[in-house]
């Protein structure tokens, strides 16, 4: 019978990117202004939406939830690669690297299920201004952030009690910049088809159904806009909702990412958070104007 050199792992070693000194201090510094960049705009959106009694409205509350998704979920993976790319230290514990990966893929999926709600927010805006105000009260909307949260966390316990489960055999040299499904995978030598298949399942539920409500109020939100007569009025309506659109077309880029290059999923699971807040803002004249009075203590 052949026996398989199943062995306990108790720590990866992450490959990071094998390249000279002065590109991994280059990488450094990147990723450094961008993590820095995350946690000083996102708290300064908060701190406005919260101060600022005119951005009481469900599209700010949305907005801050974001925000505040946004920096834990760059704390989640930078902090480790800048200790790897200024002191080479690439390996982390098995526990740390579990951890990692559960709170990685509760904030990927919970940020999935937040921007469906804030499609469905301008799909109610556009297509039942009437009626806005009626339907997304600041209890419906408090309920909607909950439910994205709830969902990301509870659909990632699932998928990391099944991944954490399988068996290693041999190498623990993990190709990547930190801990994900895929790399963790390539690890396993059996025991893992029922974990891919979990993988698998759960990520059609709390990917593609988002998706699909996203993509259907888009449909009800662009068929309710060329039926406005006047272009100013088509401008005005489509302008509330180009932010949010462009956040979540760079989002599901990023997803198709991962699996494609590790330096590029990289780069959207850390750097594409530093847009998301110049994506809103510097199109909403409201929010700038806020953020202005804000910072002058006004």
């Amino acid at each position: 019978m052949l026996r398989l050199n199943i062995t306990l792992v108790t720590e990866f070693i992450l490959v990071g990117l094998p390249a000279a000194p002065w590109l991994q201090i280059l990488l450094f510094f990147l990723f450094l202004v961008g993590y820095l960049l995350v946690v000083v705009e996102n708290p300064a959106i908060m701190l406005t939406v919260w101060v600022t009694s005119s951005l009481h409205k469900p599209m700010y509350y949305f907005l801050s939830s974001m925000s505040f998704l946004e920096v834990w979920y760059v704390s989640v993976t930078v902090p480790k690669m800048l200790d790897g790319f200024l002191l080479q230290r690439w390996c982390i514990s098995f526990t740390g690297c579990v951890t990692q990966l559960y709170f990685f893929i509760s904030l990927a999926c919970t940020e999935c299920v937040l921007l469906a709600a804030m499609a469905y927010d301008r799909y109610v805006a556009t297509c039942h201004p009437l009626r806005y105000s009626v339907i997304m009260t600041t209890g419906y909307c408090g309920q909607l952030v909950a439910f994205s949260y709830m969902s990301g966390f509870m659909v990632s316990v699932i998928k990391v009690y099944f991944i954490s489960h399988v068996a290693f055999c041999g190498s623990n040299v993990m190709n990547h910049f930190f801990c994900d499904i895929s790399p963790i995978l390539k690890l396993a030598c059996k025991d893992m088809s029922t974990a891919e298949l979990v993988d698998f399942a759960l990520a059609i539920a709390i990917l593609v159904f988002p998706l699909i409500t996203t993509v259907l109020s888009y449909i009800y939100i662009v068929s309710t806009i060329l039926h406005i007569s006047s272009i100013q009025g088509r401008k005005k309506a489509f302008s509330t909702c180009a932010s949010h659109l462009t956040v979540v077309i760079i989002y599901y880029t990023a997803i198709v990412s991962f699996n494609s290059n590790k330096l590029i999923s990289a780069v959207y699971a850390s750097l594409t958070p530093v847009l998301n807040p110049f994506i809103y803002c510097l199109r909403n004249q409201e929010v700038k104007n806020a953020i202005k009075k804000t910072l002058r203590g006004g």
